[in-house]
């Protein structure tokens, strides 16, 4: 390799590398750590582990986005348990189903059930892959996504594919939709009542692909999802449940955009998800 091609591709890196941090540090991320690997055994002498831990350990909080703590793997329940819990498959609360997405579409139509269909511009369906493990869920579309038909692509929907990224996936690899389709004036949160009548077509979606874990962004999703009182910042950052799928609550893009020093709980919020989803995986013993 020429010293101008080695040049040009240390450079190409040092740009991207930018980028990514430039991101991370927009989540408010201060510290990047390893996943260590689960069934990885630990063959650290006494004498090693002494000397690491009488080494003062000093990290500048300026830098920690760039700078990875080399974490040694700990040891595991048996049978898979861990931090989530039993790691089994669920008792089956949330039946299968059969149907298309199209097929639930064709029965939300050209719908009038609520009032919000007087002010929409048109429907916004469920977007992304069908067979998602994972799924994220808002309350309803915004102005840009009114226009465009699709859900999370304003500001709020930049951020949010963003943390997708953050936590490993790709926006096509994840399902994103919200409790209602239609944009209810001001992007005000939809009534009680408005959300009765589109919930339903959500859970049907939610049926028909059985993610593992399903983000609920906000309080007016999750109240409506869990069916609960309880409000967001009581229960964010543990995992609820819906038949059987484990739901994760947490702060809406839309909010952090708002109060951008909630950034590092969602941080900590979509952490726990991607060690989840990693430890699942693992546990099956395929990449699904």
């Amino acid at each position: 390799m020429t010293d101008k091609n080695f040049s040009q591709e240390f450079h190409d890196l040092l740009t991207a590398t930018k980028e990514h941090l430039t991101y991370m540090q927009e989540l408010g991320v201060e510290e990047v750590q390893p996943i260590p690997t689960i069934l990885a055994q630990t063959t650290t002498s006494p004498s090693t582990t002494q000397a690491t831990a009488a080494r003062p350990q000093t990290v500048d909080k300026k830098v920690r986005t760039s700078t990875a703590t080399v974490a040694s793997p700990q040891p595991r329940p048996p049978g898979g348990a861990a931090l989530f819990g039993d790691l089994a498959p669920a008792a089956a609360t949330l039946k299968k189903s059969s149907e298309t997405f199209e097929e639930i579409w064709l029965s939300v139509g050209d719908c009038t059930r609520c009032p919000l269909f007087q002010g929409r511009t048109q429907i916004v369906h469920t977007e992304g892959n069908r067979q998602a493990r994972l799924m994220f869920v808002g309350e309803a579309p915004g102005a840009d996504e009114d226009i465009q038909g699709r859900p999370f692509v304003g500001r709020a929907g930049q951020l949010l594919t963003k943390i997708i990224e953050a936590i490993g996936f790709k926006r096509e690899e994840v399902l994103i939709g919200n409790v209602n389709r239609c944009r209810p004036p001001g992007n005000r949160p939809p009534t009680t009542e408005e959300a009765a009548m589109c919930k339903p077509f959500l859970l049907r979606e939610i049926a028909a692909v059985q993610p593992d874990v399903i983000v609920v962004l906000g309080n007016t999703a999750m109240k409506n999802l869990l069916d609960t009182r309880e409000g967001i910042t009581k229960l964010r950052g543990n995992f609820q449940d819906y038949k059987g799928i484990k739901v994760m609550p947490t702060f809406h893009p839309a909010y952090l955009l708002r109060d951008p020093s909630k950034k590092r709980e969602t941080w900590e919020d979509l952490k726990k998800v991607r060690d989840y989803l990693d430890q699942l995986n693992v546990s099956r013993g395929s990449d699904r």
